[in-house]
């Protein structure tokens, strides 16, 4: 129980839950992130860059290079155990209901992700919080090819691992980063959630749109009668 509490107290400082958690430690988040449905709440992009930023100035607790091939390894096979777990669950998970640890409107995101986007998805939700752990389940109940999932999985796993580390890793470098370190993270926040904010705003006008063409045709309909 004091381990738990612990580590929820480190997720508000994710500079210390780097350095707290270590190469294990990471491994298991990031595996969770991607892997487990219930760890949609973990940290990813941000905690990808602050540990970038700690293997620049502690490069004697972590080695960056290490660390990029540990975490690609989680980031792969979270992304399998995801997609197993839906292909043997089967369309049955969409009627789940909602629990603790389990939100529907999660996996409907990323189903709708996945109709808009087909197998891409796979690689293009890395980099979409959230999304990226639902997408492998939506895959998997889909019946995506599995040989085909895996070649998007590897690539998308080791693409966004690698550059988010890389992005870390040379900001931390540059003078003062380490000592504005939630500055930095408030940013890379924005940024990946800025694809779920462009991807919400397509949707509704979209939406509009139709409600409006609709509109119009009945409309039309009604003054030829």
């Amino acid at each position: 129980m004091e381990f738990l509490q612990e580590f929820w107290q480190k997720l508000h400082h994710l500079d210390e839950l780097v350095g707290w958690a270590g190469y294990i430690g990471l491994f298991c988040i990031i595996y969770a992130e991607t892997g487990l449905m219930i760890g949609f709440f973990l940290p990813g992009d941000s905690l990808l860059v602050t540990a970038g930023v700690f293997t620049a100035t502690n490069p004697d607790k972590l080695n960056v290079i290490n660390l990029i091939v540990l975490l690609c390894i989680a980031a792969i096979a979270g992304d399998n155990t995801g997609y197993w777990f839906g292909r043997k669950a089967g369309a049955p998970l969409f009627d789940r209901p909602d629990s603790r640890f389990f939100k529907r409107k999660h996996l409907l995101a990323a189903q709708a992700f996945y109709e808009k986007h087909g197998a891409k998805t796979i690689v293009l939700a890395r980099f979409v919080p959230i999304v990226r752990t639902f997408a492998p389940v939506v895959a998997g109940v889909a019946g995506m090819p599995y040989r085909r999932f895996q070649i998007y999985n590897i690539f998308g796993g080791i693409a966004w691992i690698t550059s988010m580390l890389l992005l870390g890793y040379f900001l931390g470098q540059v003078p003062g980063v380490k000592d504005h370190i939630d500055k930095v993270i408030i940013v890379v926040i924005a940024l990946s959630l800025l694809p779920v904010v462009i991807h919400w705003w397509q949707g509704r006008a979209h939406r509009t749109g139709s409600t409006q063409t609709d509109t119009t045709a009945q409309e039309n309909g009604t003054s030829e009668h």
